[in-house]
């Protein structure tokens, strides 16, 4: 297998890209910490690796916060004694115009994507240091292509971008691999999750889950990047072209971008 005995910290794991991340590198030999902020989640995720009979220690952590953070790294430190690859995964998404959202929205998706991301990476780095290992963010094509009625998840992706762009700087003679994941629309429930404009749950995907690529897909993917320390992962044909015209022809992509948005389920510009 190839990360036999490797250590690996995957953050907000209890659903989706994190879950499936979990379960992938854990088919691979790893040793596996999980975070959320769910204790019933946690343990239903705990249930699925038990079945494959994967090496685990689940935390109970809410990433954006900084002593939760902290203590992650010291129970997987205390029950593995290293941690070779970090996976922020842990994010939130929101959709509401700008004008309408509560501020305290905004700082939440903030905290969790964007704070909850420093935090993790902060305290994992002098072990990761040790290990010459990994550090990666799943960030998102909002990364690079701001999307209307999602400002703040937007705002919260370009900054995790920036800051491992500054970070892998830091770092390049260390041996430390830091690469950030840029999936395109993904089928898991951060849409259903997403927060409206006074912080509620939006419920329901405005979109097709059925045309995305699947949680376990994206894990996979991610696997063979992390083996390979690739710099940047952008996935499906609809994310590349998305950050390669917004590259040469951002004025024209406004537009595009507003007509794509425009079509959503229920969507406030209509």
């Amino acid at each position: 297998m190839k990360l036999k005995d490797k250590v690996v910290i995957i953050t907000g794991a209890t659903s989706g890209i994190g879950e499936a991340c979990a379960l992938v590198f854990g088919k691979e030999g790893a040793k596996v910490v999980i975070t959320g902020r769910s204790k019933e989640k946690l343990e239903q995720a705990s249930q699925s690796l038990r079945e494959h009979e994967v090496d685990f220690l689940p935390v109970l952590a809410d990433a954006s916060s900084e002593a939760d953070n902290q203590r992650m790294v010291e129970e997987a430190l205390q029950a593995y004694g290293r941690i070779d690859i970090l996976i922020n995964n842990a994010g939130i998404s929101m959709r509401a115009l700008f004008e309408e959202v509560d501020l305290d929205v905004f700082r939440k998706v903030m905290d969790t994507n964007f704070w909850g991301t420093v935090y993790a990476t902060k305290y994992c780095l002098p072990a990761i240091r040790k290990s010459r290992g990994s550090i990666i963010g799943i960030s998102s094509i909002n990364g690079f292509r701001g999307t209307p009625a999602r400002t703040a998840y937007s705002a919260s992706k370009y900054a995790m971008n920036g800051f491992f762009e500054s970070l892998r700087t830091e770092v390049m003679h260390e041996g430390v691999h830091v690469m950030v994941a840029a999936p395109g629309f993904t089928a898991s429930n951060i849409r259903n999750n997403a927060l409206t404009a006074h912080g509620e749950s939006q419920g329901e995907s405005p979109r097709d889950e059925g045309k995305m690529m699947t949680a376990t897909e994206v894990a996979e993917e991610i696997l063979k990047a992390t083996l390979r320390r690739k710099r940047d992962l952008v996935l499906t044909i609809q994310g590349k072209m998305a950050v390669f015209l917004n590259k040469w022809i951002p004025g024209i992509m406004d537009g595009m971008v507003f007509r794509e948005m425009a079509k959503e389920k229920d969507s406030p510009f209509k």
